[in-house]
């Protein structure tokens, strides 16, 4: 019995030094998902009259841009994939990858070839060990993303699709990436970045901002040239939609970590509850079966001395 009190005291003593920690990781994950959707708040209104800038040029314009013109019959595609560094955050990184593969797989029925970039070591583990082909990644910023990295990684997709799909370029750009919705709610989705979809663009912006009916929009006279505004604006929607996308990313990792340890958390509490009552009970029956030694080795004395003095 001594033995077994031992085991159940060593273990209660390592399940109350793992509380410990997930309970640190809990707060702690609680503290940084509130000033990630600041972030996510503050970057709104940036991305919002970037949107309504690109809608502008490319609607009152003709120009045929590579960034917002459809090619013909697209044959390659890439796919931007963001993940965690870390894990311990549930299904998070699961239901990411998950998405990237149902939408390599839709791209692939439909005859394009994909390239894969991946930000996030969770991610590229998981392409590593499949021995899948990876065309560029990124790690070390994705639990506090800013603006920089969203440029870094922005770069060399806005190069493959500019390029010629002959030398390595690609037709289309789509993303995929886990949406904040709330603490509870985290939700993975893909998206098609460029060619923009002028039309979905607008109604985008127009919800922005909310016009009134029957509203007329301005003019607009380009200089030096609506392709040259379009060069120069694209790019920076890119880098903001990849940008908004960490950052959603980052609080949504931060919000299944909070719930993962919470539940860590929990189920500790309930093992080491589970565990002192079985401590409890090993006690009780250690102390009864000493009490029975005792009291037997006294009836075998008193039985002895009985004998001995008849």
């Amino acid at each position: 019995m001594g033995a077994q009190l031992r085991v159940y005291k060593r273990r209660i003593r390592s399940v109350t030094a793992t509380k410990k920690i997930t309970k640190a990781m809990e707060m702690i994950a609680a503290s940084r998902v509130v000033k990630a959707q600041r972030k996510v708040a503050a970057s709104t209104p940036y991305a919002t009259e970037l949107t309504r800038a690109v809608t502008a040029v490319g609607t009152g314009s003709n120009t045929k841009h590579p960034l917002t013109t459809e090619a013909e019959s697209a044959t390659r595609a890439a796919v931007l994939l963001l993940t965690s560094d870390r894990g311990l955050a549930g299904a998070f990184n699961s239901n990411a990858i998950k998405a990237a593969e149902r939408l390599t797989a839709r791209l692939e029925a439909e005859g394009k070839g994909v390239d894969t970039y991946i930000v996030g070591r969770r991610g590229i583990a998981h392409y590593n060990f499949r021995e899948r082909t990876i065309s560029h990644s990124w790690t070390g910023f994705t639990d506090e993303p800013s603006y920089a990295d969203a440029k870094q990684i922005a770069g060399p997709l806005i190069e493959a699709i500019e390029m010629d799909t002959a030398e390595g370029g690609v037709d289309e750009l789509h993303i995929v990436y886990t949406e904040f919705v709330s603490m509870m709610t985290q939700t993975a989705v893909d998206g098609r970045l460029l060619p923009l979809s002028l039309e979905d663009v607008a109604t985008e912006s127009s919800a922005a901002d909310t016009p009134s009916k029957g509203e007329v929009r301005p003019l607009y006279e380009f200089e030096p040239s609506a392709e040259d505004v379009l060069d120069a604006l694209l790019p920076r929607y890119v880098e903001s939609r990849i940008y908004n996308a960490l950052l959603q990313s980052a609080a949504s990792k931060h919000a299944a970590t909070r719930r993962a340890m919470k539940s860590a958390t929990d189920n500790a509490g309930e093992l080491i509850n589970t565990l002192s009552r079985l401590a409890n009970a090993a006690r009780q029956a250690e102390i009864t079966q000493e009490i029975s030694e005792i009291v037997g080795g006294a009836s075998a004395l008193a039985d002895a001395t009985a004998g001995s003095d008849k």
